[in-house]
């Protein structure tokens, strides 16, 4: 027969156990199979245009503690064409979300000329409607109307029709 003393040992463990599971899986949101409508519409809440990130996600997972996020896209490699801007999203992006602005981002590059540059942040400026994209020290802001679509990954960066049409314009 087991003492009273060695079974409140064990439904202590237990508890403690039980609460460790409880905290772990409240500080953290994730969706394996989302709709692209609920990412997209979380951004909004956060006051960011949604298309700055593409359909095709796969998973996410949002920190309740600190709004750090891990985002598994579905399509690898993920180039989207925003009008005059070329952008590359990895399998994984990460970074830490606030109102207005996403913050230690990885994941994310933008070709400028003929170099890709990874994307540390992006800001919205509401009073001139832009989106600024922050690459180390340096910044770039575009009109916030660029991401108002959810853009589809493509599997290259430069895609052939436009090849094809600019090759066109040049003959």
């Amino acid at each position: 027969m087991a003492s009273a003393s060695s079974t409140r040992k064990v439904q202590h463990a237990a508890t403690a156990i039980i609460s460790l599971i409880i905290l772990l899986t409240s500080t953290q949101t994730t969706l394996s199979d989302p709709t692209s409508d609920e990412v997209h519409e979380l951004l909004t809440k956060y006051n960011l245009p949604k298309g700055i990130l593409p359909k095709d996600i796969k998973s996410y997972a949002l920190s309740n503690q600190d709004n750090s996020f891990t985002i598994e896209l579905s399509s690898n490699p993920c180039y989207v064409k925003f009008k005059d801007q070329v952008v590359y999203y990895a399998k994984t992006i990460k970074g830490k979300l606030s109102y207005g602005k996403v913050t230690g981002v990885s994941g994310i590059q933008a070709k400028k000329f003929f170099i890709w540059v990874s994307v540390t942040g992006m800001e919205v400026d509401q009073k001139n409607d832009m989106v600024e994209f922050h690459v180390g020290a340096i910044s770039q802001s575009l009109p916030a109307e660029d991401f108002e679509e959810i853009p589809s990954c493509k599997a290259k960066a430069l895609l052939r029709e436009e090849s094809f049409s600019l090759l066109d314009a040049l003959i």
